[in-house]
């Protein structure tokens, strides 16, 4: 029974919708707890966040960070399109909308904001691969037939005319927080704390062409961790500007009492993974997994789909 407190005037079929939809998101949450059984009162800002839009008979708009770009590690991912990983897991956001709009008739639509340009120059990945990506990724959206979902990057906000460099500018100096806050921040707060960890793991590991020593390489993927998180929050604070009273998805770990929530896309066996750092490998029963080339090509053959690597199926 959902124990949360209602807003003033709320019906109780209201409580009673929103505590279904949140009902649908648990089984995918990403988070590092442990030990807990999830229900939705155990979650009240993200009711909150839906009862808005149930309570006038609206669609919920969900925004989801993310799908930037391809790893630069070819021992991790494919290549820098999307392939089975990104297929897959659209088609899942996708069956997710549906799902919703089971026990919230109005529906339910899934913006992937794609973060590849706010800091590709930090991921040293080239914005022309992040064009790239991009573009295949509304192409495959529109093949596949996934109606509830849209992309929104920075050419939604700024347009074509600026440098990919102008628009980092302005996303930086608007939105971003002050560097000292974040490592204060890193000290203080665990979840804060293992995000650096997090960012810092990828990008030591993607860092292949780092001609230095390894304490020099560690030492770089630090202080660019810092300069991820500055412009993921900027790209945060952006979305919601743009996308006012959305339900906030994030492909990170994100404990009880966040605003945002985590979202797992598909089977992995570290909670940090997506299909951006890694390809998928089916196996005989038909069960997909993420996990990096390296492992799923020991494990199993590739497979072409119209004519590009797709993924590796073992057995």
């Amino acid at each position: 029974m959902l124990t949360v407190p209602a807003p003033p005037g709320a019906r109780a079929d209201v409580q009673a919708v929103c505590a279904a939809v949140l009902g649908i998101l648990l089984p995918h949450r990403r988070t590092l707890d442990a030990g807990h059984d999830d229900t939705p009162d155990a979650f009240p800002a993200q009711l909150r966040q839906l009862a808005g839009p149930v309570a006038a008979g609206e669609p919920i708009v969900f925004t989801l960070p993310g799908f930037p770009c391809k790893s630069p590690n070819p021992a991790k991912v494919l290549g820098h399109l999307p392939d089975e990983g990104e297929r897959l897991a659209l088609r899942f956001l996708d069956g997710l909308c549906a799902r919703i709009a089971a026990v919230h008739p109005p529906g339910a639509r899934m913006v992937l904001c794609s973060d590849g340009h706010v800091f590709s120059d930090l991921i040293q990945v080239p914005d022309r691969d992040i064009d790239a990506y991009a573009d295949a990724l509304r192409t495959l959206i529109h093949d596949e037939g996934l109606t509830q979902l849209d992309v929104f990057d920075l050419r939604d906000v700024y347009g074509q005319e600026l440098s990919h460099d102008a628009k980092r500018t302005l996303v930086h100096e608007r939105y971003a927080p002050a560097l000292e806050t974040l490592r204060s921040l890193t000290r203080t707060d665990e979840p804060t704390r293992r995000l650096y960890q997090g960012i810092t793991k990828f990008l030591f590991e993607d860092s292949v062409s780092f001609a230095g020593t390894r304490s020099a390489r560690q030492r770089n993927c630090r202080r660019r961790a810092y300069g991820v998180m500055q412009r993921s929050r900027a790209w945060g604070e952006l979305i919601a500007a743009h996308h006012p009273g959305a339900f906030r998805l994030s492909i990170h770990p994100q404990p009880r009492g966040s605003a945002k929530f985590g979202i797992r896309l598909l089977d992995a066996p570290d909670v940090w993974m997506t299909p951006w750092h890694s390809c998928v490998l089916e196996h005989p029963d038909g069960r997909r997994e993420l996990l990096h080339r390296a492992d799923a090509e020991r494990l199993g053959r590739p497979v072409l789909r119209r004519g590009q690597p797709s993924h590796f199926a073992a057995g």
